[in-house]
């Protein structure tokens, strides 16, 4: 076996599309495919502190994994198959002929929608397999490696997010599968689990059943619940995310903290403009209310619109209070510019009018 050994290498990353000129749908931000402020990392800091729902993104994620170790593992076994060197216990006519048949399974977990009816075709066979592999259908291995973990706040790149291009490099084990599986039911699934996921009743009872009471582990076991996180994050999660990221560049926090500091300088300007105009200051005096005017104005403006425009147009946007990345995504950075340009518009305007009125007006002593 030793000189048939095979090292692994990984599947590469997704390439972006640069010449996307539209938003990015859900499945292409989950398979990794834009870039930031709509990649993957930027939607689980929203599903994290935002939607307060990241749960739903981490069982997907998981699901995912899951369905990547088990190609990992259907990978290896077919090779094995392919050199003569076939396990003991996988070496029957039938599986060889599965095995053979998959191809090299390069495509990338997604959800259950390919790019073509091979990748499907080639999924459908494997879950046939992993079924009339498994050892028994009440074996649970006494220990396993499981699946990988999923992505921490303390991530500083959308890489680290689970993909099938970050496979365990070492020889999958078909207690891993039967492990990460149970790990997957026992998180997310099971009645008052550690991180219980809503899911309808009827769901979570066919899932828990094929897995505790058939023994399955196959990736199609979780299809039903994967399909309906996916909806579930499609239709409540995604639409606020691309607002958030793709029409402004400003978290609620600090939109927040703006309102305060506009309502604030708004107030010291008004209160500034009487006093210098009851006093009968001069013009040259009352120059300086363009400042809290200009604060103000530029504050609210940016917590209207939650963009704030000079950032917008030097290509930053905000993920955690006061932490900046850069637009990378084209389509996006040209929107947040075309957004930026007529938000400048409205603060010149309204600044302006507010510094000329202020200024201008004649004096009266009091």
């Amino acid at each position: 076996m030793a000189e048939h050994a095979h090292t692994h290498t990984s599947t590469p990353s997704p390439v972006p599309d640069l010449n996307r000129n539209r938003l990015p749908t859900l499945f292409e931000v989950l398979s990794r495919r834009t870039l930031p402020p709509v990649d993957l990392f930027s939607f689980y800091i929203y599903m994290r502190d935002q939607q307060r729902s990241v749960d739903y993104l981490d069982f997907w994620l998981d699901v995912a994994q899951h369905m990547s170790l088990c190609r990992h593992y259907v990978r290896e076994l077919r090779r094995s198959v392919l050199v003569g060197t076939p396990e003991p216990e996988k070496d029957s006519k039938r599986s060889s002929a599965i095995l053979q048949g998959l191809g090299e399974m390069s495509h990338h977990a997604g959800p259950s929608m390919y790019a073509t009816e091979k990748e499907r075709d080639q999924d459908a066979q494997m879950s046939a397999f992993l079924r009339e592999d498994r050892p028994g259908a009440h074996d649970s291995p006494q220990s396993s490696n499981g699946p990988r973990n999923r992505p921490s706040p303390g991530i500083s790149s959308s890489r680290d997010i689970t993909s099938d291009s970050n496979s365990p490099a070492h020889t999958v084990a078909r207690q891993d599968i039967r492990a990460s599986a149970e790990k997957i039911l026992y998180t997310f699934l099971l009645p008052g689990a550690e991180r219980e996921i809503t899911l309808p009743g009827s769901i979570t009872q066919d899932v828990t059943t094929a897995i505790e009471e058939f023994g399955r582990d196959d990736p199609e076991v979780f299809d039903v619940a994967k399909d309906y996180v996916f909806q579930a994050m499609e239709r409540d999660a995604f639409p606020g995310f691309l607002r958030m990221k793709a029409l402004g560049n400003l978290i609620p926090a600090t939109l927040i903290m703006r309102l305060i500091l506009g309502l604030v300088s708004m107030f010291g300007g008004f209160w500034a403009a009487f006093i210098l105009i009851f006093l009968n200051e001069t013009r040259q005096t009352r120059l300086w209310l363009i400042l809290p005017f200009t604060i103000g104005v530029y504050s609210l403006a940016s917590y209207q619109y939650s963009l704030d425009p000079i950032l917008a147009l030097l290509g930053f946007s905000e993920y955690t209070p006061f932490n900046f990345s850069r637009v990378r995504e084209p389509y996006v950075r040209k929107l947040l510019a075309q957004r930026a340009i007529m938000v400048l518009a409205v603060t010149i305007l309204i600044d302006a009018a507010l510094c000329v009125l202020f200024i201008l007006v004649p004096g009266k002593r009091l």
